[in-house]
């Protein structure tokens, strides 16, 4: 049995709306809360809300936040007891936790040996099939490329070629055929190199049609491993998820009571400490196999605070403490529905091409059962350093209906003039029928594009937004008139 620790100084290795968020935790908890900055975020409201704030210096802005051997100095220099990283550049990298060991600084989160085998995705994928959980057909790359051809072929297509080190959806292909499969699969390790330093690849069974269904979980240094029921993330591009929520529309108690228990099952197996994500893939029959497994905190992580009431980051800080969990399994219920939409700096009608400008008004949504976490701020530049995601949107409600309508509620109310959002999209998404209807899987904004374009109202808003700067003031306040709220907010900014 582990002996509990004290923290008095927790630094957060991140930025934006993830840093935000554990801030507000950890100033909940009572803990002096540091923050990294790098020079083009100097006015970020995360300096300001932590008690200390240290800059990151290196070549790009994103340099600067994966230089292992200065945040450590850092870390000694300024008597910082625990980092949280957050999610994304050093939460998933075995290399920082054990500097930080040898510095006598805590890492919240996992051990790294378990960050290495499940952040492997063929290691990860033999440890999960030989313990009996289920995966898909696959074939591993030994390196006999005339074998994995082969074995390819035998399994059948299609077929999905992804990198052994991957994530995020770099370097996946979906190959229908066997005509070209050798040239592909040459590309693919070629990406997976670049990509991730590794020219590894497997192929697994493409399912036609899946969701994504991810579970949740939390374990302590006492043995204890429970689940805080799944989330289901099948809204995506490019790989990449747009929206969440929970429950998922496509299980039945009996399938989210056997998909939540494998879950627990395979972060016991790995002696899990910390939050974890175990994610699946949920094919149209009812069968599920494993995918991977994230060994740190989810972007998506506040539906799942919304419908069980726990503080997932507060979990986190406890456990690495050396404290055992709060909550039994029996206490942990599933209560109402909460969905989040991902805001980006992003033009959904130009194939989600980034968007870059100048932050000239933020008006967040506010009312019962909605929840923004941003870490952006009027006058911030918006450029393409880091991920195009700027805030996150979350709504919590009796049912899925309320919470869809809640969604386009806040949306509706959600003010960003300056950068150009996906928000308006996301009204889209949620309006579509199949989407109201639950019917949704991974292909879904690439089948329903045709249907998800702008409609004539989001044109016409668009084209006045666009236009305001050539307008006298006079026609501007005329424009401003015959739009609906929330653009009519652009006056405000405009005098």
């Amino acid at each position: 049995m582990s002996a509990v620790r004290s923290f008095k100084k927790v630094l957060v290795a991140n930025r934006g709306e993830i840093a935000m968020r554990i801030l507000r935790t950890l100033k909940d908890l009572g803990l002096q809360s540091a923050v990294l900055y790098h020079r083009q975020e100097i006015e970020s409201p995360a300096l300001s809300f932590a008690d200390e704030a240290f800059e990151v210096f290196g070549d790009t802005p994103v340099s600067s936040y994966l230089d292992i051997p200065q945040i450590v100095e850092l870390c000694k220099k300024h008597g910082v007891d625990a980092v949280h990283p957050g999610y994304g550049f050093l939460a998933e990298n075995a290399a920082f936790v054990r500097a930080l060991d040898e510095a006598g600084v805590c890492f919240i989160g996992p051990r790294p040996e378990v960050m290495n085998l499940m952040g492997d995705k063929i290691g990860s994928r033999d440890f999960v099939a030989e313990r009996g959980f289920p995966i898909a057909p696959s074939v591993i790359d030994d390196g006999d490329e005339d074998k994995l051809i082969a074995s390819i072929i035998e399994i059948g297509f299609p077929v999905l070629i992804k990198a052994s080190a991957g994530g995020g959806g770099k370097g996946m292909q979906i190959v229908r055929e066997a005509d070209g499969l050798r040239d592909i699969v040459a590309t693919a390790k070629v990406e997976a190199q670049r990509y991730f330093g590794d020219p590894r690849v497997y192929a697994e069974r493409y399912i036609e049609s899946p969701r994504h269904i991810e579970v949740q979980v939390l374990g302590d240094e006492h043995g204890n491993c429970v689940h805080l029921w799944e989330r289901e993330c099948s809204i995506q591009r490019r790989f990449q998820k747009v929206i969440e929520e929970t429950p998922s529309p496509a299980l039945t108690p009996e399938l989210r009571k056997d998909i939540c228990e494998s879950a627990v099952g395979i972060a016991k197996a790995t002696n899990y400490t910390g939050a974890g994500t175990i994610e699946f893939i949920f094919a149209p029959n009812g069968d599920y196999y494993f995918l991977e497994m994230n060994t740190r905190i989810q972007v998506e992580h506040p539906i799942t605070e919304m419908v069980t009431g726990v503080d997932l980051v507060a979990e986190q800080v406890r456990i690495a403490m050396g404290h055992p969990l709060s909550y039994s399994q029996e206490e942990i219920k599933q209560v109402g529905h909460a969905i989040e939409c991902r805001i980006c700096a992003e033009i959904p009608d130009d194939d989600f091409a980034p968007a870059a400008g100048k932050v000239l008004m933020l008006r967040p949504p506010v009312g019962e059962g909605m929840r923004f976490d941003s870490g952006s701020y009027e006058g911030q530049k918006v450029g393409t350093a880091f991920d195009s995601m700027i805030a996150k949107l979350i709504v919590h409600a009796e049912d899925r209906d309320a919470a869809i309508a809640r969604a386009g509620e806040a949306l509706e109310q959600f003010v960003l003039l300056g950068v150009e959002t996906n928000s308006d999209y996301l009204g889209r998404l949620l309006r579509h029928p199949a989407f109201i209807a639950g019917e949704t899987n991974t292909g879904f904004i690439k089948d329903h594009a045709a249907d998800l374009g702008p409609d004539a109202l989001s044109a016409d808003l668009q084209t006045a937004v666009l236009a305001t700067a050539a307008l006298s003031d006079r026609q501007f306040v005329a424009a401003m008139d015959e739009v609906p709220y929330p653009y009519r907010l652009m006056k405000e900014w405009r005098n």
